[in-house]
């Protein structure tokens, strides 16, 4: 049996101009994490090519530029995504990109979003978070996701720290001896489900109904609460679609951070397995665990192949 083409997109890295505007969270400041943050070159092909991945979507690692402001994030993104593409170009047939986005100036991200999908062959864009102290559902950045259906790229919707206000509120009595509970052990997937249900709820996919979404870590957690939310919804919900069918239409899912077999049948059950795609969150989740993980899990051979890859090479056009 040939081995199967393995496409990861919700893959990270730094780039050195980006991270001098943001403190690193602690597990990045680890030094074999940083230093594969930092590559884009060998040391990251030499652990696909250990694990098998074939393919990486490369990604700028939270919080991005979603804190700098317009005078300074309109240059720096331009310069960041010219420096990715001139690593995409250094290596075609085992990297693609998603574009960074002065999201300070919406209009500056739709024409960053243009630019980096028709002049340097993006896939799309990752934002991350709460943006200047505002959800991405905000109508304020409604043009990226405008320019974004008229490009036919979506957008990667990537967890960021959550607000600090909610830190206060929720999580401060348990940082000093959980730390990870403020970001991928619960933080994230909160905040991160919290934008998703916002998106639904804004009106955005009335307005833009080719707009299109993606949710890493299995959809952070929100195809197990689909029927729930929907169904306690109803009542109020203004709109003629309901709000599951309104997810499932405009979002994929990834596997990212997330191999876990009964929470993936969940998805392919609530979402079909047409909509998740396979990913790893290197290096943040090292490569090795994934593809092994993804060689038991229960699922016939077309739905296997869709997931590894066939999925993203449809949505990313690859």
């Amino acid at each position: 049996m040939s081995k199967p083409y393995i496409i990861a997109l919700e893959e990270h890295y730094w780039d050195a101009e980006v991270a001098t505007h943001f403190e690193a969270p602690p597990d990045a400041k680890v030094p074999e994490t940083h230093a594969r943050l930092m590559d884009l070159g060998a040391l990251r092909l030499k652990d696909m090519d250990e694990a098998g991945v074939d393919f990486q979507v490369l990604s700028q690692g939270a919080p991005a530029i979603q804190r700098v402001d317009a005078a300074t994030g309109i240059g720096l993104a331009v310069r960041a995504n010219d420096r990715l593409a001139a690593a995409v170009q250094a290596h075609p047939d085992r990297f693609a990109a998603f574009a960074i986005l002065p999201t300070a100036d919406p209009a500056a991200a739709a024409d960053e979003l243009e630019r980096t999908v028709t002049k340097l062959g993006f896939k799309g864009a990752m934002l991350h978070g709460i943006a200047h102290g505002k959800f991405l559902d905000d109508k304020s950045f409604w043009p990226i996701y405008e320019r974004a259906q008229q490009l036919d790229v979506p957008i990667y919707l990537h967890p960021a720290v959550p607000h600090p206000a909610v830190v206060e509120a929720y999580y401060k009595d348990y940082l000093k001896d959980y730390p990870g509970l403020l970001t991928a052990a619960w933080g994230f997937t909160v905040e991160t489900a919290t934008l998703g249900i916002r998106m639904v709820l804004s009106g955005v996919f009335d307005k833009y109904p080719g707009l299109k979404m993606i949710l890493g870590h299995l959809g952070e957690s929100l195809p197990f609460s689909l029927w729930r939310i929907d169904m306690a919804l109803a009542r109020s919900f203004n709109r003629r679609t309901p709000f599951r069918d309104t997810f499932r239409e405009h979002f994929w899912i990834t596997t990212s951070g997330n191999f876990s077999t009964p929470a993936l049948i969940c998805c392919v059950l609530e979402m079909g397995a047409d909509r998740i795609m396979f990913s790893i969150d290197y290096p943040f989740v090292p490569n090795m665990p994934g593809p092994k993980w993804f060689e038991t899990v229960p699922l016939g051979p077309e739905d296997r192949v869709k997931i590894l890859s066939g999925n993203a090479k449809r949505l990313l056009k690859l």
